[in-house]
């Protein structure tokens, strides 16, 4: 190739190439020295590298080992429940509901279901399974993206939400949380259906899908072979060696997007005489996110809740990962920023939105659509917004009740 362009050149066989040096080196190059230009005028050179690093040891032994943890119990119990039936129950009751609530054939079921044991990608590998594909129209499997997405690390979430409490007080907020999610996904998938059936050039009007459809999936389930003892031992053992992996899987977003998140939204020490005083100790920030969120605290409150500019760093942080965005809970908690209300709304829009920035583009490529990349992340955003919103509302009435 003789000339390369200064735009990216993609082919089918061949990955993307860009020039050696182009326009975004320097972008690159002018966005970093701004950020750290910007915080090293805060806390001084010195101070700003040791928080950085002791912020990042610090999430790495008390939350990112606590989440793995989690996430081995987690999977350990997932596996017991797949391998004994339990998810086969939970589907089959699941599965007429979705054609009404979701615009989807009753299979949908299985993604959410699975996506929600595990992560976001897992549905991916159904979407591969021609068994699975088939009950779907050809418009409705984009649509799979949002829906797995929707429930992406659900199980972990739920559980990790719970152990923050001191007994069952955030039982109610997380449950009410799981439904808010719930409500997201339907208007995630509700609207990215509007922009496929354009995509696809679908009337508005669907065809019925024949309930006996499902049959392969409500009336078999495979299960592992042995007794019922090694049943149990090996979906322990290997539920357990899942959540280790995902538990190593989210080590690079806690620590580095939640680093950046603490570092924006936290202060100094202490304050003297209306001057900062920084020691360069874990989790000190320049403060800048409550500032931001105070801004548009107007909007947030009535719709959130929040009773802290602080508690929007969730929400932000969860469009890239949701387990980054639970190394801010604990110390939300411990600093009294947040409550029940905050709970519960982060229970619904951590597992609605599920890092879906980083994982929505790589999806609608591996479905083979990644022309809709853009609608899906728009419809996702509303989706988990709309999640947040009810969850809130929610917990205001099931506070007036009870």
């Amino acid at each position: 190739m003789e000339n390369v362009s200064k735009e990216a050149i993609t082919t089918d066989s061949a990955p993307k190439v860009k020039k050696s040096v182009s326009k975004e080196t320097f972008v690159f190059l002018g966005i970093i020295s701004l950020a750290f230009g910007y915080l090293s005028s805060q806390m001084g050179v010195g101070i700003m590298f040791n928080v950085i690093m002791k912020t990042a040891h610090e999430l790495l032994l008390d939350t990112v080992f606590f989440i793995m943890a989690i996430a081995v119990l987690a999977g350990s119990f997932s596996a017991l429940l797949s391998e004994f039936g339990f998810v086969a129950l939970i589907n089959m009751i699941i599965s007429p509901i979705m054609k009404p609530l979701y615009g989807l054939p009753g299979a949908a079921s299985i993604g959410a279901i699975t996506t929600y044991l595990s992560d976001n990608p897992a549905i991916i590998s159904l979407s591969k399974d021609k068994g699975f594909v088939k009950y779907f129209e050809k418009y409705q499997v984009p649509v799979l993206c949002n829906l797995g997405t929707a429930f992406g690390m659900g199980l972990i979430l739920t559980t990790f939400m719970i152990s923050q409490g001191k007994g069952t007080e955030f039982v109610a907020p997380v449950i009410i949380g799981n439904l808010g999610a719930v409500f997201g996904s339907i208007v995630s998938v509700k609207f990215m259906l509007r922009y496929t059936k354009k995509f696809y050039n679908i009337s508005d009007k669907i065809e019925a899908v024949d309930s006996k459809s499902n049959s392969k999936f409500s009336r078999v389930r495979e299960i592992r072979s042995g007794s019922v003892l090694e049943r149990a031992l090996d979906a322990i053992l290997e539920g357990g060696k899942n959540g280790v992996e995902m538990g190593l899987a989210i080590i690079p977003g806690v620590l580095f997007i939640c680093t950046i998140v603490m570092i924006l939204t936290f202060g100094p020490s202490e304050v003297v005489d209306g001057v900062a005083v920084y020691r360069g100790v874990a989790f000190e920030g320049v403060n800048l996110l409550p500032r931001l969120g105070n801004i548009i605290s107007p909007i947030l409150r009535p719709l959130f809740g929040f009773k802290s500019a602080e508690a929007i760093a969730f929400p932000i942080t969860s469009l890239g990962s949701v387990g980054a965005a639970l190394g801010l809970v604990t110390k939300f908690l411990k600093n009294g920023l947040i409550g029940a209300n905050e709970i519960a709304v982060f229970t619904a829009m951590g597992m609605c939105w599920s890092g879906y920035l980083s994982t929505h583009v790589g999806m609608m490529d591996a479905l083979g659509v990644r022309q809709l990349a853009n609608k899906a992340i728009i419809s996702h955003t509303i989706g988990g917004l709309c999640g947040g919103i009810f969850a809130h509302y929610v917990y205001l009435l099931y506070t007036v009740i009870f």
